[in-house]
């Protein structure tokens, strides 16, 4: 039993530094992105105003990548739990982004598309409550996975 927590423990390091590293990407998404747009400095005061949703985005979009990654170690079938947690790191993405779209209004008329910037405006915190409820649903499907992998894992192994 002592070579199996070994083996979890070693299992673990590349589940964390993937989950971290999606967690850096996707902060660097928000502030890549408003920073084309904006410039540094109304970046930095936007993360001021919203970091509660920002940061917990993130880490739950990095948190879904590394319980990902670990069911991919157990060898188990996880194509739809890479789909969830894609469909969770994109409506993230789109709630962060979406918090400062309204400052896309001065060039996005010119395109035609001023009134789904408008619209986006007047919502945008709760849509960071949907990119947050995306993640926790993600979190809960992939975490019951990984709880029943583990489970079989185990059970396997003893």
């Amino acid at each position: 039993m002592q070579k199996l927590d070994a083996h979890m423990k070693v299992a673990m390091t590349r589940p964390i530094a993937m989950g971290t590293l999606a967690f850096g990407a996707l902060l660097a998404v928000y502030f890549g992105v408003l920073t084309l747009v904006s410039g540094w400095g109304f970046t930095l005061i936007q993360f001021k105003e919203f970091w509660y949703y920002v940061l917990p985005l993130a880490a739950g979009f990095g948190a879904q990548i590394g319980l990902y990654t670990y069911l991919k170690q157990l060898a188990l079938n996880h194509e739809h739990c890479r789909k969830v947690a894609a469909a969770s790191g994109t409506t993230s993405s789109a709630a962060m982004i979406a918090c400062c779209s309204h400052y896309l209004a001065n060039i996005l008329p010119v395109i035609g598309i001023g009134g789904a910037v408008t619209l986006i405006t007047q919502y945008q915190v709760e849509i960071f409550w949907v990119g947050l409820a995306f993640n926790a649903a993600g979190l809960a499907y992939i975490g019951h996975k990984v709880s029943v992998g583990r489970r079989h894992f185990l059970g396997s192994h003893a």
